[in-house]
């Protein structure tokens, strides 16, 4: 489970925002360097933005423990993070963008939110699927007890 709104909590989740943008960054950077006939820099970006990735991991470890996590609940995290990225995130984007006569970004905007709303679609269908195969699971467990119950007597 996410831990408390606390500001600890609030500065880990700054914390993880600053080293994914730095791995995204840098992984970029090494897609340029690299298109520019530069292989060394390409690979130092690479491997620095490995290293932000591990940083991220661990503060996503202390915002999100392991412990209580289930399937579900991170499917329920996901689908969450997908419906405020198409429903409010990236309109209020587009808004911005629209207003500032960036047109360029309005039309990345609404591809994002698009996609966003895929991936919330994709996450909801996945639950589902999961919510099923647990109900059967459930009901396969309750039938070897039962077998396994009137071997005993």
């Amino acid at each position: 489970m996410k831990q408390a709104d606390t500001q600890t909590n609030k500065n880990l989740e700054a914390a993880f925002a600053g080293e994914s943008m730095a791995n995204r960054k840098y992984l970029y950077f090494a897609k340029v360097a690299r298109e520019l006939g530069n292989e060394e820099i390409a690979e130092l970006f690479e491997k620095t933005a490995h290293q932000e990735t591990a940083h991220a991991f661990a503060h996503l470890e202390l915002i999100y423990p392991t412990e209580g996590m289930t399937v579900a609940k991170l499917l329920e995290i996901a689908i969450e993070g997908e419906l405020y990225e198409t429903n409010q995130m990236y309109p209020e984007f587009e808004r911005v963008a629209r207003e500032e006569g960036h047109l360029s970004a309005v039309g990345e905007f609404q591809e994002q939110a698009a996609e966003s709303a895929e991936h919330a679609e994709i996450f909801q269908q996945a639950a589902k699927r999961f919510k099923a195969l647990t109900g059967v699971e459930a009901h396969h467990a309750a039938r070897y007890q039962k077998a396994l119950d009137n071997l005993a007597s």
